[in-house]
């Protein structure tokens, strides 16, 4: 019989739905019940792609003897951390307490009926390895200590309350004065921190860090500061070289295992690759290097053709598994190459991916990579470069087509407002950068989903899929929209866009805003009640909300002249600015507003015949300018905000203002060219 699961929407609750563990959503009916059975909650959070969360559930929650164990002790309640990203944080904030080290998924926390934790974990395996106890043992020690130790365990409740609430930011008692130095000790923390031999940072696992490789290219190009742009280009580089990078299908993993970028974990997560598609075009533009173009390119045609709904909206995820296998669609054996491709083919693309040297993942496979230069190919065969790159093309296009007929990793088919708006943002940046109006067109598509599915009745709900639209939406949906809204707004004008911006920075301040000390809380005023409200400013996998809601209000407020979106901006800086200085490299998205705070982006506009507007954006953005907005318009638009409310004119003409200060209308490109210059 199917467990409390089954009518949710949730591929990952669903996947879940038949285990012989009595799983319950997180819901008040649910909790209690954990108050009425006086029973600990056993709380597993974590997502439909993860590969370690597939595992437990195969050792575990389909087995029958461990679901009675974990049916007679506890109430047992599934999370998607993608729906619920208010419960994720709380909790994996309270397993670092609990456990002192960093969490992940699954993360297996037990919690008193009030929802307090206890005791805490991520994988446990069924029997006791990898120096972790057995899971059925375990829950028998916890459910003996829940009975026995009731006092110990609350006050230790109350302890790690207070532990929580104190790592929320507090006002300072006098007003911060901003200041860079927040964005200079972030730079030098990233240079100490930056792995010289294979790009990004640290060691092993090796993540993407999108807000930092931003940061550091804005840095770059404000002062001159090469070893920056250097730190960024090779990291971009070298990440879209390795095995990170699917080679044949575009689109990049969730993270390396190894420090040289060979073998990811296989998931492929919408956010990561919709914040990379912006970076991607600003590492193509920082240094005119064909190598990122066709990353943005082949990026992109992953995202319309294997993540865009028939509806518009985009898909969450890729399964890191196929055939219960991680890794088994992308891998190959060096014989299934050979097989598929003639002798001078197999000789050509041996080099370059490495199928020359030993294999590099499990079974004698190779996941494919960069081994040996494009460059060096064509050298030694005496092809042009473009020859070389024809010749590669046809050879990819026969083994993906190969690849195509494997059986596929599953897609998480949920529409997430805040990935939404990573992608979009993303698309709407490269449509603009590479002149692209199929990429335009998809990005409209989702955002025209987005605005009629998930904003209902003056408020915006967090998650779509099989015709149910629900959940409150968070601080990161609303922030993450908006900032997709002005990337559309910037690529191609259109008043609803505009107008939905609006919308949705009048509902951060509205509904977000700490209004006594600045900053933006991630759950809503009316958000149910959990054992803490975060307000978070540190980036993770994507940039903190408050980061990006303080960019895209700095940007809105120069759009519409309404100070009260910088003013918001400005307070929220003000709130996180000690501990930015004190851990800058942590807040890089913040860094990014506080930079656009002191120095407040240039806005462009340009009126005239869209043939002749076109040229001319073209030209003004064929340079890295990240501290410039371009509005183009065709002169029939109305209810224009006042900043972009200009005359109409016969001519093309353009309107360049930076800060209050704003130039005589401009009506050559050559004077405006010098001006940006």
């Amino acid at each position: 019989m199917p467990n409390h699961l089954i009518h949710e929407t949730s591929p990952y609750l669903l996947q879940h739905a038949d285990n012989p563990v009595d799983w319950h959503p997180w819901n008040a009916e649910t909790l209690q019940l954990a108050r009425e059975q006086d029973k600990p909650i056993l709380l597993s959070i974590g997502y439909s792609a993860c590969h370690w969360c597939h595992v437990m559930a195969h050792e575990s929650f389909e087995d029958e003897a461990v679901a009675a164990v974990m049916n007679e002790h506890f109430i047992n309640i599934k999370v998607d951390r993608e729906e619920r990203p208010d419960l994720d944080q709380i909790y994996q904030n309270a397993h670092y307490l609990l456990s002192q080290r960093s969490g992940g998924w699954p993360l297996t926390m037990f919690l008193s009926p009030d929802g307090t934790p206890f005791y805490s974990g991520t994988y446990f395996p069924k029997q006791a390895r990898y120096g972790l106890p057995g899971f059925p043992g375990l829950l028998l020690n916890i459910a003996k200590a829940y009975k026995e130790k009731r006092a110990e365990l609350a006050d230790q409740g109350k302890q790690l309350i207070s532990a929580l609430a104190s790592w929320q930011p507090e006002k300072s008692e006098q007003d911060s004065e901003l200041d860079v130095s927040p964005i200079k000790t972030a730079i030098l923390q990233l240079n100490q921190t930056f792995d010289r031999v294979n790009g990004g940072f640290g060691d092993a696992p090796k993540f993407l860090h999108p807000a930092e490789l931003d940061l550091l290219l804005r840095h770059a190009e404000a002062a001159h500061d090469e070893q920056a742009r250097f730190i960024a280009l090779f990291t971009l580089q070298q990440m879209a070289l390795g095995g990170l990078y699917d080679q044949l299908g575009g689109g990049f993993c969730r993270y390396s295992v190894d420090a040289s970028w060979d073998i990811p974990h296989f998931e492929k997560m919408l956010y990561d690759n919709g914040l990379l598609l912006g970076v991607y075009c600003d590492a193509w533009l920082s240094s005119n290097d064909s190598f990122f173009a066709r990353v943005v390119e082949q990026t992109a045609a992953w995202v319309m053709r294997e993540m865009q709904s028939p509806q518009g909206g985009y898909y969450a995820s890729l399964d890191a598994d196929s055939e219960h296998e991680e890794g088994k669609f992308y891998v190959w054996q060096r014989n299934e190459i050979r097989d598929l491709l003639g002798t001078d083919e197999f000789e050509f693309i041996k080099p370059h991916y490495g199928l020359d040297s030993t294999p590099n993942f499990e079974n004698h496979a190779w996941n494919l990579r960069v081994s040996k230069p494009l460059s060096e190919i064509a050298q030694q065969l005496k092809l042009s470069e473009e020859q070389a790159l024809m010749q590669l093309s046809a050879i990819k296009a026969k083994l993906f087509a190969a690849r195509e007929q494997r059986v596929r990793p599953g897609r998480d088919e949920k529409i997430l407002g805040s990935w939404n708006g990573l992608m979009i943002a993303g698309m709407a940046k490269a449509a603009r950068t590479f002149n692209r109006a199929d990429w335009l067109q998809s990005a409209r598509q989702a955002m025209d989903f987005v605005r009629n599915t998930l904003w209902q009745d003056g408020k915006l709900l967090a998650t779509h899929k099989d015709g149910k639209t629900h959940l409150n939406a968070y601080l990161d949906d609303h922030a993450f929209l908006l900032n997709a809204a002005l990337q559309l707004l910037q690529t191609e004008y259109r008043s609803i866009d505009m107008a939905f911006a609006a919308q949705l920075a009048d509902a951060l301040l509205e509904r977000f805003e700490d209004k006594e000390n600045g900053g933006f809380f991630f759950t809503s005023h009316d958000h149910e009640t959990l054992i803490q409200r975060n307000k978070t400013g540190q980036d993770n996998a994507t940039p903190s909300g408050n980061g990006i809601a303080a960019q895209a209000l700095v940007r809105l407020a120069e759009l519409t002249g309404d100070t009260r979106y910088s003013d918001a901006a400005e307070r929220c800086l003000k709130l996180y600015f000690p501990v930015m200085q004190k851990a800058s490299s942590q807040f890089c998205s913040l860094c990014t507003a506080l930079d656009e705070t002191l120095r407040p982006p240039s806005l462009l506009v340009l009126c005239g015949a869209d043939n002749e507007t076109a040229a001319w954006r073209a030209a003004v953005a064929a340079q890295y300018r990240p501290g410039l907005m371009i509005v183009t318009l065709t002169g029939n638009e109305t209810g224009l905000p006042a900043p972009l409310d200009k005359p109409r004119t016969s001519t093309t003409t353009a309107w360049l203002c930076r800060g209050t200060q704003c130039l005589p209308p401009i009506t050559k490109l050559v004077t405006l060219l010098e001006e940006l210059a």
